[in-house]
């Protein structure tokens, strides 16, 4: 149970808006200044921190103001034999310390910040009542082998709560070759067929090992077409600059709620990692809990 309750606590890795507002009558204290390291100075830290393992190279995703005032946030795409992750830390002000960890959201209403921004933002395809307690959000990638590893543990929550409403948000990691290509055939899935999509998502997780960069618009418009949409059709959607900029939107959003990883689900505006680790009971405690609490 520690071990769950460890995995919980640091699977609420979003970065929060401050929920205390400054009362009318007083002076709100003004921001650091955020001193952001240039691509040169991450690069040589990441040299000296890793220059020592030549199977080791890594790039600069980003170089942002953190969501903590005076912070700097910067991702970093780590490659190694074992593959590639994602890795952040945060600079502060003087430019000569880092903080490795993550930002989690704090206050009386902690989650309530990116409930309330995911119900302004969500577009993918959904499933239960539009109007629920709860509303479940995965933000998933079709070639990320632990999105496939944890959609038994997705489906089997979703099947114990119908009153709750699911949505999945595309959001392909840059790391993945042909994962942008898969979001853009699924969001045109989506257009075509609610039905559809989710016996998409199915068959292209279950086909992952087989998709290439190279044969991925064969395989996908395959799937589509397994899936009971016209896959010629689907092809040509997903190459269009509307399909795209729906793509971008989906990853502004993650971005927006601080996802760095996939698969991210919230609840409520609750982040859960580690999916596949959290115990089925659990989650379904997580989703009664928000329900409750949303009354």
């Amino acid at each position: 149970m520690k071990l769950v309750l460890t995995l919980l606590f640091i699977s609420t890795l979003v970065a929060a808006q401050s929920s205390n507002a400054a009362k009318p009558t007083e002076k709100a204290a003004p921001a650091p200044a955020v001193n952001l390291p240039s691509e040169a100075t991450v690069d040589s830290f990441m040299q000296q921190t890793f220059g020592y393992e030549a199977n080791v190279s890594w790039k600069v995703s980003s170089i942002k103001p953190a969501s903590v005032p005076g912070l700097a946030q910067v991702d970093v795409i780590i490659a190694s034999p074992q593959g590639q992750q994602l890795s952040r830390f945060y600079v502060a002000a003087d430019g000569e310390h880092a903080v490795v960890g993550e930002i989690i959201p704090f206050g009386a209403r902690p989650f309530d910040p990116v409930k309330k921004a995911l119900e302004k933002g969500i577009t993918g395809p959904a499933r239960g009542p539009k109007i629920a307690p709860v509303t479940i959000v995965e933000f998933g990638d079709l070639q990320c082998p632990a999105c496939k590893a944890a959609q038994p543990a997705i489906e089997a929550l979703v099947a114990s709560e119908p009153n709750a409403r699911f949505v999945f948000q595309n959001f392909p990691l840059e790391m993945h070759n042909w994962a942008a290509k898969g979001a853009a055939y699924a969001d045109c899935v989506a257009q075509a067929s609610g039905d559809a999509f989710w016996k998409f998502v199915a068959k292209t997780y279950e086909a992952q090992a087989d998709i290439t960069a190279e044969n991925a618009d064969e395989k996908l418009t395959a799937i589509a077409d397994a899936s009971g949409v016209k896959g010629a059709d689907i092809a040509g959607c997903a190459n269009t600059p509307v399909t795209k900029a729906h793509v971008e939107a989906s990853l502004a959003l993650g971005k927006a709620v601080n996802v760095t990883g996939t698969p991210t689900l919230f609840i409520n505006g609750r982040s859960i990692g580690n999916i596949s680790q959290v115990p089925a009971d659990t989650l379904k405690g997580l989703v009664d809990f928000a329900a409750k609490q949303g009354k």
